[in-house]
């Protein structure tokens, strides 16, 4: 049978033709064409399918129409299409099923639309996860993204994501119900690879209504293979669950040779999506004679996959894996003619798809009702679309949010200073109850301040000044002002007082009680900014830049630095980088470049000049390279510090972050003892900033993205962006409100005291050790949501070591040296942090795994880990009529 590979579906008259197209229900269906215009509705010719207009379940977008040369091949569905010029996220609001599995697919035809034959790519995501690249090649070609998924809200987004290659837009949208047994999997969801109507004599596509799902069956054949086929009607019995269509089922693909295999074989998508279900139908299409029997077995790259089978007269039978298939680059099924048979092996359809982790779930859902209000409430004209919070880099503008590994993203800023809203503040706004920071200064708001504001109990700065608004403060606004735990401007309103008698037309800054303290604290402040003013004056007078600081991090002149480090102009770093043309990575700070000093590689992490967190992340960082040098921490070779323009010049690491090499992305599987070695180096770079500097050193940071290998495998830990200097006077922690840290390596005692120690950084150092022992991600791709320690403690419970560590090593390991490993990785990722070791105690314990496995290597240990063969599950169904 040969190669398989994605097909086209054949919308150019391709699709079959029916008449009876009222003879399926159409129940749950949800048909949209996209672009169409408003209150239209209409059944596709060709398929009977009720289509509705998109208009209901967008805000954004143009609709457009393709080019009227191209309109007569397709179906009516396709002919218009909504393009989205204005902003990089726009999405679809859909209502559905709640806990329904749904069959989801996404239509993309050009059609030249716009007349500039210029083929876009873009993102497409559900909620808030990536779904896949719409790359678009053709004019005349649609591309279609297919999916199996289970939503968890009443409501789906299907959210387009411009990436700067070409502009989104999409034709239509199709949801189609599902039986919830089928299609199951151990996590994910299910993206189509490909679905095939094997050995169809027809050359057309076949969909609803023959298939009663909606899906679609592309025809396939191969002039190696024999086609059989039928005219009778093929019954699937009603407890095979997946129902594949009579007509794909009627005919059937079988070797030539009789004695030959029948053989189909796939190359993995790409490293992102290597993990593949399959489904296999099969059903006996000749009536055999009493002398003739047909029975097969399979393989997969080799091995026994299942059989014998033995195809059923006009009855289909499924056969699929319940877990997913073993990981490769190739995937090669053989057909073999069993022991006894004399027919050679068949298969009428096939369905093949590979796992997408759609498990992220959004922002706290109270929130998002809120702040979806608040957006009708006012008009609001940003370009609010898809998820307020997540994905972070498409987060609403005017919003923070609150991020940690086990809770939900929750608002804790709006600031919709100068949007033109008018009426009274919303009562939305008081359902925001995580709320720190409220900006709505600059509008023309009416009414009084109301006394939601005062239940806010986490709101620490209220700007109300240049609106309309009139009456008393509300007394416990006007108390928290007083105490100073909130920060109130009330300033240029209509006529806003304290807690006495109001009088026309007088504007109050502050409430009156508090005026003498307001006007010592603005005094100050001016004072500040005047010595402020004065101190840069002189600086700059002696050729000095002074960096604005954290409190943590001393205010520090760049002239200290020049004598330790290179200083470089913002042209150096555009010749080093030969124009910024590689990039390495990408962060909170900006982009990393590869580039050349002389024939030496550097990486080179030039600053974004929309990024703040970046800018306060270059202080801290260059403060501390400046004194910190440890074999096991990267090294500063440089710095550009010209106006906006700063970028930091490091050491290039030539293998790049230890993610990647645990990640599926790497077919390089690294052993047991480099494992060992790289967690020794990154618990040695640790060691020495908690007990070789002086004050010591928390990273805030550790994970497995900001551990660097060189050309070696040594590895280096990276990003000190977030790092905080630790008082050695005595003193057991720091106290910081700043949520540093990336989810599922935070500490979880620090998210409820707030207290930061180097445990912290050991905690995380814990979760990195477990990936490298496992290859697992941190946060589990389920609805559970597990951390990578839940799930190792599951196992060991179990006493299961086998199916602990990375089972991509074959068992090529010392298990006495894994367990030891795991016994330290789970005492560092400890609830509590007096329980967790030092970095000391950590070096020390993993040298003495590194030299149980090294012992091993030198035949003084042999005892391999024995890996389990994986079991198969067929739906084998009598005939039912």
């Amino acid at each position: 049978m040969g190669s398989l590979k994605h097909f086209i579906h054949a919308f150019l008259g391709g699709f079959a033709l029916i008449h009876l197209v009222d003879a399926q229900d159409q129940s749950g269906f949800i048909s949209i064409a996209c672009g169409s215009p408003a209150n239209s509705n209409y059944s596709e010719p060709t398929t009977g399918i009720n289509y509705i207009s998109d208009v209901a379940f967008r805000d954004t977008g143009i609709s457009q129409q393709i080019s009227n040369v191209y309109k007569g091949g397709f179906q009516q569905q396709v002919w218009n299409l909504r393009s989205f010029p204005q902003g990089i996220r726009n999405c679809y609001n859909i209502g559905i099923t709640q806990g329904t599995k749904y069959l989801i697919r996404g239509t993309f035809l050009y059609g030249n639309y716009d007349g500039q034959s210029k083929l876009p790519q873009f993102d497409i995501h559900l909620g808030v996860n990536m779904w896949d690249t719409v790359n678009i090649t053709n004019v005349t070609i649609p591309v279609f993204k297919e999916l199996i998924h289970v939503p968890s809200q009443t409501n789906l987004q299907v959210c387009l994501v411009n990436t700067g290659l070409g502009m989104p837009f999409i034709s239509a949208i199709e949801l189609r119900p599902l039986s919830n047994k089928t299609y199951v999997t151990n996590y994910g969801s299910l993206a189509l690879f490909v679905r095939l109507d094997v050995g169809s004599i027809s050359r057309i596509s076949y969909r609803y209504p023959f298939d009663i799902y909606d899906r679609i069956w592309d025809p396939y054949n191969d002039n190696t293979y024999t086609i059989l086929s039928t005219s009778q009607t093929i019954d699937t019995p009603s407890n095979n669950y997946y129902q594949p269509p009579s007509i794909v089922m009627s005919t059937a693909s079988t070797p030539i040779n009789v004695s030959a295999p029948l053989e189909l074989f796939w190359y993995t998508e790409n490293a992102t999506y290597s993990e593949y279900y399959i489904y296999m139908h099969f059903a006996e299409v000749v009536n055999l004679t009493a002398t003739q029997f047909r029975s097969f077995n399979i393989t997969l790259n080799g091995k026994y996959w299942y059989g014998p089978i033995a195809p059923k007269y006009l009855s289909t039978i499924t056969l699929f894996s319940p877990s997913i298939l073993p990981n490769a680059q190739k995937y090669d099924f053989s057909f073999f003619k069993a022991e006894g048979s004399t027919l050679p092996p068949i298969i009428n359809a096939l369905e093949i798809y590979s796992v997408r982790d759609l498990s992220q779930s959004g922002t706290y859902q109270k929130d998002v009702d809120a702040i979806t209000n608040i957006k009708s409430a006012y008009g609001v004209q940003k370009n609010w679309e898809g998820d307020p919070c997540l994905p972070q880099a498409y987060s609403w503008a005017g919003l923070n949010c609150s991020y940690d590994s086990v809770n939900p993203p929750r608002i804790t800023s709006l600031n919709l200073s100068s949007s033109g809203l008018t009426g009274v503040i919303s009562v939305y706004i008081s359902n925001l109850t995580m709320l720190q920071i409220l900006d709505l200064s600059n509008n023309n708001l009416t009414g009084s301040v109301p006394d939601f504001l005062s239940q806010l109990q986490y709101l620490r700065v209220l700007n109300l000044e240049k609106n309309q608004l009139t009456g008393t403060i509300p007394a416990n606004l006007i108390e928290r002002s007083k105490n100073g735990s909130l920060l109130l401007s009330v300033d240029e309103n209509l006529n806003v007082c304290g807690s006495g008698s109001c009088k026309k037309k007088n504007n109050i800054a502050v409430p009156i009680g508090a005026s003498v303290g307001v006007l010592l604290i603005l005094a100050l402040i001016v004072a500040s900014v005047l010595w402020r003013l004065k101190r840069k004056q002189k600086d700059e007078s002696r050729g000095l830049e002074i960096a604005k600081t954290e409190p943590n991090i001393q205010t520090m002149s760049f002239r200290s630095l020049e004598s330790l480090q290179r200083q470089f102009t913002y042209a150096d770093l555009i010749r080093i980088t030969n124009n910024f043309e590689r990039v390495l990575g990408k962060g909170g700070f900006g982009k990393v470049y590869h580039g050349y000093i002389d024939d030496t590689e550097v990486a080179v992490k030039v600053l974004s000049l929309s990024s703040v967190q970046g800018y306060q992340q270059f202080q801290a960082e260059v403060k501390l390279l400046m004194r910190v040098h440890h074999r096991n921490l990267t090294t500063l070779v440089g710095y550009c510090y010209e106006g906006p323009n700063m970028g930091l010049v490091y050491e290039y690491m030539a293998n790049g972050d230890l993610d990647a090499h645990l990640s599926g992305k790497n077919t390089n599987i690294l052993s047991w003892e480099a494992r060992l070695n790289i967690a020794t180096d990154a618990a040695q770079g640790l060691e020495y900033l908690h007990y070789g500097c002086k004050p010591p050193i928390i990273h805030r940071d550790v994970k497995t993205t900001n551990i660097l290998l060189n050309e070696n495998f040594h590895a280096k830990i990276a990003d000190f962006g977030l790092s905080k200097m630790f008082p050695t006077d005595g003193i057991t922690h720091v106290s910081t409100f700043s949520v540093g840290g990336t989810p599922g390596y935070l500490d979880p005692e620090f998210s409820i005291s707030y207290r930061l120690t180097e445990k912290s950084d050991v905690y995380s150092f814990g979760v990195v050790l477990l990936e490298i022992i496992t290859s697992r991600p941190v946060i589990e791709r389920s609805d559970e949501n597990i951390h990578i320690s839940q799930w190792v403690r599951i196992m060991l419970d179990k006493g299961d070591i086998q199916n602990i560590v990375d089972p991509r090593m074959y068992g090529d390991f010392n298990v006495n040296s894994a367990w030891k490993a795991i016994e330290i990785a789970m005492a560092c990722v400890s609830s509590t942090s007096t329980e967790r070791p030092s970095m000391s105690e950590v070096v020390m314990k993993l040298k003495e795994c590194l030299k149980s496995e090294l012992a091993q290597r030198a035949g003084e240990s042999n005892y391999l880990v024995e890996m389990v063969n994986m079991n198969m599950i067929t739906e084998l169904i009598p005939l039912a009529r």
